[in-house]
């Protein structure tokens, strides 16, 4: 499914300097998890997807030291896979559950900008479900993902070509033919 969203995470993506970890974030079931994993999939050699909720364990990761090439190390051999800056989405998902990893973020930010890092989090929790750390302001890129927009509804159905012939109609005020409406 094409979401308008990916154009800004390409944007993100190809980055050069002072690339700052995505925090992407909206109400829950919007599509951050499924966009975050199509957008790995699509853009990048390899993905390495970390779920807070369902892997308390990795949780533990992020006790002590924060130093990035730690973290990346300790994922590394959790998932035998290696994660290669610039070729390896590294995805933190139902982040508000870790909030170490959450403040993860300004260390990655500050000393290892090579390594793409996404996170995604529902918005009340990212917002709120913070009671120790404080969150990394200025050290990550915030994104807010929305539910479905309509032409995106369009595209996903197969509707493709409704969408430029609503634009058109609204552009030029031109009526539009009541079985096209329907």
């Amino acid at each position: 499914m094409e979401r308008i969203i990916t154009n800004e995470l390409l944007t993100w993506k190809n980055t050069q300097k002072n690339r700052l970890p995505l925090v992407l974030y909206g109400a829950r079931q919007v599509g951050k998890t499924y966009t975050l994993l199509h957008f790995g999939r699509e853009y990048y050699k390899n993905t390495v997807y970390v779920n807070f909720e369902r892997m308390p364990v990795i949780s533990e990761f992020f006790g002590g030291d924060l130093n990035p090439d730690r973290i990346i190390r300790f994922l590394e051999e959790y998932f035998s896979d290696t994660i290669i800056p610039g070729q390896t989405l590294l995805i933190f998902d139902e982040i508000q559950s870790c909030e170490r990893a959450l403040t993860s973020l300004k260390y990655f930010a500050e000393e290892a900008p090579e390594y793409h890092v996404a996170a995604a989090g529902s918005l009340l929790g990212v917002a709120i479900h913070r009671e120790q750390y404080s969150f990394p302001v200025g050290k990550v890129l915030l994104k807010t993902m929305y539910p479905l927009r309509f032409d995106e509804f369009l595209v996903a159905t197969g509707n493709r070509h409704l969408v430029s012939l609503i634009r058109e109609h609204f552009e030029t005020m031109r009526e539009m033919p009541d079985q096209t409406h329907k």
